[in-house]
């Protein structure tokens, strides 16, 4: 996608960008922002695009950094809030991501996740993906303080929890937290 794909989402859409590597704790993030939200924030994961929908390996050249800005852009065009979250390592997604902020008319804020590896690898054993993943596997797509750099990127350590992270996130995103179970329909994530 290029970057200069045009004006995304309105005045009142909200763009959330939760970055961080393998482990870090953004997909856990990521839901929960959408879940306190309720109805009307959509969740994009670079994961899912990228290893489910297109089975493709993160490298330069590839079509996940496409997929995923198309994604965020169409939810954001027809009125959704959007929580993106995903590793997202800047050598390969700045582009997207400046687009993504240069382009949208709402409130945008995008978050890194500064996780140390060893933390990384403590949080990867909890996960369902433990053997999905091999420590050495991690370790080799661990790439420490990948920030963007920019002046109002929100950065939280690894001393930060979940509630911690969802509430300042939000908070910072001017994301809507309803907290409200009854928006949710059983069964369905």
């Amino acid at each position: 996608m290029a970057a200069d794909a045009g004006p995304t989402g309105s005045p009142d859409t909200v763009l959330v960008c939760v970055r961080g590597n393998s482990g870090s704790g953004k997909s856990s993030i990521g839901r929960e922002l959408r879940r306190r939200h309720g109805r009307g924030c959509a969740l994009v994961e670079q994961d899912y695009l990228r290893r489910i929908v297109l089975r493709e390996r993160d490298r330069p050249g590839g079509a996940a950094p496409a997929l995923i800005g198309q994604t965020v852009r169409f939810a954001l065009d027809h009125g959704y809030h959007v929580v993106l979250e995903g590793i997202l390592h800047t050598s390969l997604y700045r582009t997207l991501l400046t687009g993504l902020r240069d382009d949208h008319r709402g409130r945008s804020l995008f978050c890194y996740l500064d996780v140390s590896l060893p933390e990384t690898l403590r949080r990867h054993l909890t996960r369902p993906q433990v053997n999905e993943f091999t420590a050495e596997y991690m370790s080799g797509i661990y790439s420490a303080h990948d920030v963007l750099g920019w002046p109002d990127e929100l950065v939280l350590p690894e001393s930060t929890t979940l509630v911690q992270a969802v509430e300042a996130i939000a908070a910072a995103a001017g994301l809507p937290q309803t907290g409200r179970v009854d928006d949710v329909l059983p069964n369905v994530p």
